[in-house]
Order: structure tokens, then sequence, then C-alpha cells
């Protein structure tokens, strides 16, 4: 079964693209490759049941068991030993990924209180696009009454395109809602 985000990006997004930008070859036309979720735990690093507990609410809310990181060298004054946790990453492609994007469009971002739209300025020069979340509550997933401790993650979708134009109009043809203001 094909992803509803996936079907409308080949029957609508890709020949806009390949319109606009004047594409001669369809492996020009940029495609998002994967998406990865990124979520510090900060001071939270000292006990060893909330890494299990972040590992399996990441897993609800992406469909997949993320990985443990851990540090590669000593901090003191972070009191950060070596080989310490320190985060939990899930990197998703294929259906999953286009699943987690269409669940963030269309269910995550509208729930967030007072949202005006994500930064036009997030991408990174080479056309990947990072969003920073404050909270995890804007999932549906998430169960507010199993909730421990509010901690927000890292979303990075990268994309195979030149410039950030290019993955500003696809990720806007998908449908994620930018802000109109600049700052």
């Amino acid at each position: 079964m094909k992803q509803r985000l996936y079907s409308k990006y080949l029957e609508i997004v890709l020949p806009k693209l390949q319109k606009k930008f004047n594409y001669h070859n369809i492996n020009q036309i940029p495609s998002i490759k994967k998406i990865v979720v990124n979520r510090g735990l900060g001071q939270i690093n000292q006990s060893n049941k909330y890494f299990e507990y972040f590992l399996n609410e990441l897993s609800i809310i992406t469909g997949q068991r993320g990985v443990i990181t851990y540090s590669k060298k000593a901090i003191a004054s972070f009191k950060l030993r070596k080989k310490s946790p320190v985060g939990v990453v899930v990197t998703l492609r294929g259906k999953k990924m286009y699943a987690f994007l269409d669940r963030l469009i269309n269910l995550a971002l509208p729930r967030v209180r007072d949202f005006n739209g994500v930064n036009k300025q997030s991408f990174d020069g080479f056309g990947n696009f990072s969003l920073g979340l404050n909270e995890q509550l804007m999932f549906p997933e998430i169960d507010y009454d199993k909730i421990n401790s509010i901690c927000g993650m890292n979303i990075s979708i990268i994309i195979n395109a030149a410039t950030n134009e290019e993955s500003l109009f696809l990720l806007g043809e998908l449908g994620l809602p930018f802000s109109s203001n600049i700052i």
C-alpha cells in the first residue's frame, strides 16, 4: 500500500517540480531521502529507566525503534563520563518516512498552540530542513497521563536538492505549513 504523501509526491509534486525548475532528467528532481528524529536527554541522563521510557516513546511516535547514542569523551563541567548515554536517534526511510511526515504535517503541527508555521530560514544551505519541537504532546499517539517529563526533539529532513529554493518548493507542495512573515 502506497503512503498518501508519497502518491501525492509522485502524481502532483513531481510534475510541478519538473516544470518549475526545468529539469531534463527525472533523476535531477529533488526527493526526500531520510528523516532523522533526535532527542537529547540533557539532565535526565543519570537514570537508566528514563532511557527505556524515551526510547519507547520515540518508537511510538515514529513507528520504528530508536538507537541510544553515547558520549565520545568525558566533559567534567557537564558531569558527563565517556560512553555514557546522551540521547536517542531514529532514522526513517521509505514508507515509514512518508507516514511520519504525513502525521507531522496533518496531525501534530496543527495541534501546536499559537502555531504560525515553520520558519523558512531553517534550511542549511544544501537543501536540508531542520525543525525543533518543544514537547511531544502534539503527537496524538502520546497519552498525556503516561508522560514522565516533557522533552523536545529535533527533526531533520534530508533532501537531495541543490538549493534551498528547490527544497522549500518541495516541502511547501507536500503541505508543510511555512510562516508567511519574514524574520
